[in-house]
């Protein structure tokens, strides 16, 4: 079973749900694929083992084949070409690898490099099988680093997927494929806001999902409200506590500390089993 855990901003407790929530199982994948910004290892605390490079190709125009007709420019939607006199300029960062500007060049005059553009990392921490993935500074896009990523994928475990913020292409490359997707929030108005559009996301992918409060006890009632409204399962609400929060500044997973949190959590993975299997 793969559950991915959204959010429709940063800084709600994403991290925190996915990675008590895999200390809890004890067991199977864990992806981190937040891959510009990636920090559950801090909590997990894996042993990095493995790294690969993650590469991408980019086109290169044979200039004694090309007649700078411009066909390769026009076609790119990402102005990843740009001719110029006597000249082809290449933009490796804005280019998709789609391979157009080689269908439509009546010269076959483009050819194809590699460049790396990030990494996965693999490591282990008791039973679980940890895999992150980092983009490279200065890099503008992600989806690379996490198709890669979840290559990983074993289905024959349980694989936990901690998603990027916000509701953009990483975000749906990460969650795709899940059989639950976890929207994590708080009780406040921009929570709401964010989480409002996050649950359209999934509804559109056909995705199960439920939410977990975090830092209940501030704001108002208004995400409960709306989850009432909507039939929207509230899974979990994890209170504004002053130990939680300085467990977390520490970088410790507060199921480590505190064995009644370590079965909310596992209580919250017998739920999500018992809604997919129906």
């Amino acid at each position: 079973m793969i559950i991915s855990v959204a959010s429709g901003k940063g800084g709600t407790g994403k991290t925190t749900v996915a990675t008590n929530l895999a200390l809890s199982i004890k067991d199977g994948q864990f992806l981190d694929c937040d891959v510009e910004e990636p920090n559950a290892n801090i909590f997990l605390k894996a042993k990095i083992k493995d790294i690969d490079d993650v590469t991408v190709s980019i086109p290169e125009v044979d200039k004694k084949k090309c007649d700078y007709c411009g066909k390769c420019s026009d076609f790119c939607a990402y102005n990843a070409l740009a001719v110029v006199p006597k000249n082809v300029l290449v933009f490796p960062e804005l280019c998709h690898s789609c391979g157009g500007c080689e269908l439509v060049c009546p010269k076959n005059a483009i050819k194809w490099n590699t460049r790396i553009v990030g990494k996965v990392e693999h490591g282990t921490i008791n039973k679980i099988d940890f895999f992150h993935g980092i983009l490279n500074i200065g890099e503008m896009q992600a989806i690379p680093v996490i198709k890669q990523l979840k290559r990983k994928i074993d289905n024959k475990n349980n694989v936990i997927i901690d998603a990027p913020p916000g509701t953009t292409c990483p975000v749906i490359e990460s969650i795709k494929d899940s059989d639950y997707c976890i929207l994590v929030t708080e009780p406040t108005p921009f929570g709401l806001h964010d989480l409002k559009l996050a649950v359209e996301v999934v509804k559109h992918m056909y995705i199960l999902y439920g939410v977990v409060i975090n830092r209940d006890g501030i704001g108002n009632k208004d995400v409960e409200k709306y989850c009432k409204d909507q039939k929207i399962p509230i899974l979990l609400k994890i209170p504004e506590r002053k130990e939680i929060a300085q467990l977390y500044s520490k970088g410790i997973a507060f199921t480590n500390n505190n064995f009644e949190w370590t079965e909310m959590f596992g209580l919250l993975f017998n739920k999500i089993q018992e809604e997919v299997s129906k």
